[in-house]
């Protein structure tokens, strides 16, 4: 089954406005490119990114599984749609393992997002001592189960992130044959929660992922699309990942 290959940008606490002309810029390349694309900005962004690209998408970092009350510093999906947003990344590493989040949150933060008519982009990985000690695989798909939302109506609407933790900004990557063991296991559990629908959800892979190193990962199957940290944050950076992504968009 060929998938349209999905390109997203997460520019997690980086971004002010003089850093829109970047959006800017990115959004009219993305018009002639052979993927989606999007670009996942702090909250306080959000809105003028959206006037500043009009009918670029834009997403969320987080989302809280509340609809309102009192939650200090969190945004409900309402709010995120409200700004302009379209989707939403949950689940991130970053904000597993720095604020606590649980499988159990990241699920109903999935299926409030989902049900308010937001995208989401749903991260799971491993660490490093995990990848070593031979339990990537068993560790990532038992993570992925637990996080799962209990349906997918639209399956172009949900795509899981496969980020593993040790290569996130550290130049480090999986070999393909690694990232390939673990797409293809995913796959499996995706099938396995969702039937044909499964065969349908996007597998992004993230980790340093830079212009050097796209093509060869996005060429593995079931590799869907990447989301891209720091190399999301300038043009000349990220579009050459978003060309990878066009010229292998029949693989």
């Amino acid at each position: 089954m060929t998938r349209r290959k999905l390109v997203a940008g997460n520019w997690k606490m980086h971004g002010v406005s003089a850093d829109l002309t970047e959006v800017t810029s990115i959004a009219l390349a993305a018009e002639t490119a052979d993927a989606d694309v999007a670009l996942c900005l702090p909250a306080t962004l959000i809105e003028r990114a959206v006037r500043a690209a009009p009918g670029f998408a834009i997403g969320g970092q987080d989302v809280h599984q509340n609809e309102k009350g009192a939650h200090t510093g969190c945004i409900s999906a309402a709010m995120l749609l409200d700004a302009g947003a379209r989707l939403t990344i949950v689940g991130h590493s970053e904000r597993r393992e720095a604020q606590g989040e649980s499988d159990a949150d990241v699920k109903a933060k999935a299926e409030a997002a989902l049900a308010a008519g937001l995208s989401v982009i749903l991260c799971v990985g491993e660490s490093d001592a995990i990848r070593e000690a031979g339990k990537a695989v068993e560790t990532v798909a038992a993570q992925l189960d637990a996080s799962l939302p209990g349906s997918v109506a639209e399956a172009s609407r949900f795509s899981v992130a496969y980020e593993p933790i040790w290569a996130i900004g550290t130049g480090k990557v999986p070999s393909t044959a690694d990232i390939d063991e673990m797409h293809t296991a995913l796959r499996a559990r995706l099938v396995a929660a969702f039937g044909d629908a499964g065969s349908e959800v996007r597998i992004l892979y993230g980790g340093s992922v830079k212009a050097s190193n796209a093509v060869e990962i996005f060429a593995v199957p079931d590799v869907d699309g990447a989301l891209v940290g720091g190399a999301s944050l300038k043009a000349t950076d990220f579009l050459p990942i978003v060309e990878a992504a066009s010229a292998t968009s029949n693989r």
